[in-house]
């Protein structure tokens, strides 16, 4: 068991290799350690948004109310909010190759239970739980990598491009589950599948894919530069920021971490706030567009998860814009680009709500825009919290904000639209939406020129 626990302890440093060759590794490692986060990170958005498609078979074959499916939505909002936090501690003093793939192996395993306990309002809610902690397991790591591999002058443009993972395996869900469900008809003999086969299949095929990239992540990542014989990032790019240490490579104890660099870390807590509303029009938009397409704006099934792949897909060019214009022309600070893009997606999200039904080009048109532009906000908020800490303190600041962020955001996103909807209606479930918009807006303007050398007591 102890041999078990000494994988996931960060990876001892190795006598460097040959300064001829540092280059030349470096640059491997690289693409290998960026590959690897990206497409392991995309993996985990496999086995998290199944539950978004299937939300209307709860609804209509298994007599669960808007509410109650919210209820089961929060459950992994509250335990992901809980473990990007815990864990995200736990990952700062971990090798990433071993806890990321842990994690992504397990949550492929719940999404297979998951369907048998259909019906089962409280079993379903213990296993999204479960599912929500083993998702917090994937971010932090991620932190970890990318602050070790990639230097500050670059990290806005790196996470602009790691964090397209979010698109690509959350928008990939819907016609990957579409061509699943073609194939189980051709294979039987073109007769309509039941609503339990449905529902079974929607879950079964991400789960499987996404425990076989687990393993692959077991082989191909890896932790620290140095672990591998290489000179720190900061060494290498001659790129050494103030970020309150003045050891950038001294491991941290766990108390330093939480007590020094996050609770203490006024502009942190300012854009963890934050993003408890952008979290409420991420996942109020998203999560309800196949529920809210189908039943108001008269969309198809079919269509309104063609319409939830794009959402998904907008956000890559507008993630990449993003990260490219904080460091290009606001100086590495992340507000003023967050700020200026919540002023659109406001715009973006009364148009998807004033839209008569029957025009799907226009909600088309509106649900890309809104995700163009709300990956922004998320993907900055989190290069601002590993702006703000030391690189050992990566993934607990980032999973600091993930925690307000899922625990609050994600779950008034869930829980909270599905009641309000289920009172006031779509009207009062938009106005919720619009308040989160602007109260982003005013918390960004407020951290308009905030970039490392964090405010301390």
């Amino acid at each position: 068991m102890s041999k078990l626990l000494d994988l996931y302890k960060p990876a001892p440093f190795i006598e460097p290799i040959p300064k001829e060759k540092i280059e030349s590794t470096y640059t491997r490692m690289r693409w290998q350690m960026m590959g690897s986060v990206f497409l392991g990170y995309a993996f985990f958005y496999f086995v998290r948004n199944t539950f978004s498609l299937a939300k209307p078979y709860l609804i209509k074959d298994y007599g669960m109310s808007k509410g109650d499916v919210g209820l089961i939505a929060t459950a992994l909002a509250i335990s992901y909010g809980m473990s990007k936090f815990i864990m995200g501690n736990v990952s700062d003093r971990s090798n990433p190759r071993y806890f990321m793939a842990t994690g992504l192996i397990l949550s492929g395993v719940v999404n297979l239970i998951f369907p048998s306990f259909a019906g089962s309002v409280a079993g379903l809610f213990m296993l999204w739980f479960v599912n929500g902690w083993a998702q917090g397991m994937g971010w932090p790591p991620c932190a970890r990598t990318l602050t070790h591999w990639f230097s500050d002058g670059e990290r806005g443009r790196i996470f602009s491009v790691w964090n397209l993972a979010h698109n690509v395996g959350g928008g990939l869900v819907g016609p990957l589950v579409n061509g699943a469900l073609a194939l189980a008809v051709v294979l039987a003999g073109g007769a309509a599948l039941s609503a339990g086969l449905t529902f079974h299949i929607i879950f079964y095929v991400p789960a499987v894919l996404a425990i076989a990239a687990g393993f692959l992540l077991l082989v191909f990542l890896r932790d620290t530069p140095q672990s591998c014989g290489l000179p720190s990032i900061e060494d290498h790019k001659n790129d050494h920021p103030d970020t309150g240490v003045a050891d950038p490579e001294k491991e941290l104890s766990a108390k330093e971490i939480f007590v020094t660099f996050v609770l203490k870390n006024k502009p942190l807590w300012i854009i963890a706030i934050a993003n408890v509303f952008i979290y409420v029009v991420r996942y109020g938009v998203l999560n309800w567009a196949p529920t809210y397409l189908t039943s108001i704006k008269c969309c198809p099934p079919g269509d309104s998860r063609w319409l939830f792949f794009l959402y998904e897909v907008a956000g890559i060019p507008g993630t990449l814009l993003a990260g490219w214009a904080s460091d290009k022309l606001f100086g590495g600070r992340r507000s003023p680009v967050s700020c200026i893009f919540m002023v659109l997606v406001t715009i973006a999200v009364w148009i998807y709500w004033k839209n008569p039904a029957g025009n799907f080009w226009v909600d088309t048109v509106a649900l890309f825009t809104i995700g163009f532009l709300i990956y922004g906000p998320v993907m900055l908020i989190g290069v601002s919290a590993v702006d703000l800490a030391p690189k050992k303190a990566a993934g607990t600041a980032a999973g600091f904000t993930g925690f307000f962020g899922y625990v609050f955001g994600a779950v008034i996103a869930e829980l909270g639209l599905g009641r309000v909807v289920d009172r006031w209606g779509w009207d009062g479930g938009f106005t919720l939406l619009l308040a989160a918009c602007v109260i982003s807006v005013v918390l960004f303007a407020i951290t308009w020129n905030v970039h490392h050398k964090p405010d301390r007591e």
